[in-house]
């Protein structure tokens, strides 16, 4: 009797393990938590700075992957920065956190190159005038938002610019 219980106890921890795993998304498929970047994922608030933990060069495929297999994103990217989305996503750990920098500089006015280069830690593309010491360091986009705007609360700011971002994942077919 008392295998019998021992038996059913560990039957039910695997059971439970596994369904716990599965709802982690640990699939081998292209969901939308690889499109983000899951693990660097969208809702990322480290730093995301310049230097890379991973091949830039594998970076820049992925995501020039994603754009190229879903140009309505792309399209949407262009349309909120006034850039080529290749070229506003430069230097992002993935789509999802520069889709979400998109939206936050489009809702709150923010010039779009110097938020990128607070949380890329890369100078600016152009020549705007981002305040002193944007660019030398990666940051998260809640301290890009404080950064460049000290009146707004940029843990709701970035958390709003994150859902409109994973909406425009999800709508233009990045598939999650």
């Amino acid at each position: 009797m008392k295998m019998i219980r021992i038996a059913m106890l560990s039957l039910a921890v695997v059971l439970y393990a596994t369904t716990a795993l599965a709802q982690h998304g640990q699939s081998g498929g292209m969901g939308m938590s690889a499109a983000m970047g899951h693990g660097t994922g969208l809702d990322n608030h480290g730093k995301s700075g310049s230097a890379n933990t991973g091949s830039s060069l594998t970076h820049k495929t992925n995501v020039d992957g994603i754009l190229s297999k879903n140009p309505a994103i792309g399209n949407k990217i262009q349309t909120l920065t006034g850039m080529p989305a290749s070229k506003a996503c430069a230097g992002f750990k993935n789509l999802g956190q520069c889709v979400a920098a998109a939206h936050v500089s489009k809702n709150l006015g923010l010039s779009f190159d110097c938020l990128r280069s607070g949380m890329t830690g890369a100078a600016p593309l152009s020549s705007s005038k981002c305040p002193a010491g944007t660019g030398t360091q990666g940051m998260s986009l809640g301290k890009a938002i404080q950064t460049l705007d000290s009146h707004v609360n940029p843990k709701s700011e970035s958390k709003k610019g994150e859902t409109q971002a994973q909406q425009d994942l999800k709508s233009s077919g990045v598939r999650s």
